[in-house]
């Protein structure tokens, strides 16, 4: 059985097999505001539905990036001491240090405990913004995890582009976990920072997932698509595409299996 827990933004709690796993730790309370550079920036509305403290033991944390304070803020930074392993992007784990694991993309580390099956862990690409932004963005990662029982697949912060369609041709996703929300600011116009709800509906149709989870939507004022969204765009879509969209009530555990 693989459970599922909405923490709240990109913050997702995975439990099977003796595995406990963390994405994006955000723990933050509701009302701070954050700088991303370049002029951009935003205010947390939503504080995480499970404090820290009440999580248990985590076995490894998954930061799809960690220079943005909406997938790791200030109470999450503080949490990674208490976590043994750490996989991010290779930038990102020379300036965490330590032990950290860093991946570039289709690399791939493994996660292994006495009792409990062997995860591989595959980078997968992302580009969070329009392009040529990089220089600006920064170094974004999604994650794979196999565990030989379908491929649990996170696509972390993104826009729709080549890169993280090839997804559809690499991987057998059985459960895909989209971060979305269309993230814009008035400094950058129309610029997109983040998948719409449209933009999951096509990578759905792609990658044909039998379970398809919209993420990062929600809890920060940057959202310009945000749930309504992805909403209108679930509706708008193929019968059969609906049917695999499934939304996660906030601070509740769910079944995927």
């Amino acid at each position: 059985m693989v459970t599922l827990t909405h923490i709240g933004g990109p913050t997702a709690l995975v439990e099977f097999a003796g595995w406990r796993l963390l994405t994006d730790p955000t723990f933050d309370p509701a009302g701070g505001k954050y700088k991303f550079g370049w002029g951009t920036g935003s205010t947390k509305t939503t504080g995480p539905a499970i404090d820290p403290a009440d999580l248990g033991p985590i076995d490894a944390v998954l930061l799809t990036h960690d220079h943005h304070e909406d997938n790791l803020d200030a109470a999450g930074r503080a949490f990674l001491p208490q976590v043994d392993t750490v996989v991010t992007t290779a930038s990102g784990a020379k300036r965490l240090g330590g032990e950290t694991r860093g991946l570039s993309d289709w690399e791939t580390t493994e996660l292994s405990k006495p009792g409990s099956p062997t995860i591989k862990v595959t980078a997968t690409p992302c580009r969070h913004g329009p392009p040529l932004s990089h220089p600006i963005v920064g170094d974004v990662i999604g994650f794979a995890l196999d565990w030989g029982e379908g491929v649990l697949w996170f696509s972390g912060d993104t826009v729709l582009y080549d890169g993280v369609k090839e997804v559809a041709q690499r991987l057998d996703v059985d459960v895909a976990v989209l971060h979305v929300g269309g993230v814009q600011f008035p400094v950058t116009g129309p610029a997109r920072y983040t998948m719409t709800g449209q933009d999951a509906v096509e990578l759905t149709k792609l990658i044909e997932p039998r379970v398809a989870i919209p993420l990062h939507y929600e809890g920060w004022k940057h959202f310009v698509d945000g749930k309504r969204g992805v909403e209108r765009a679930i509706a708008a879509a193929p019968a059969d595409t609906q049917a695999r969209f499934r939304w996660l009530p906030i601070g509740s555990p769910v079944d995927l299996t």
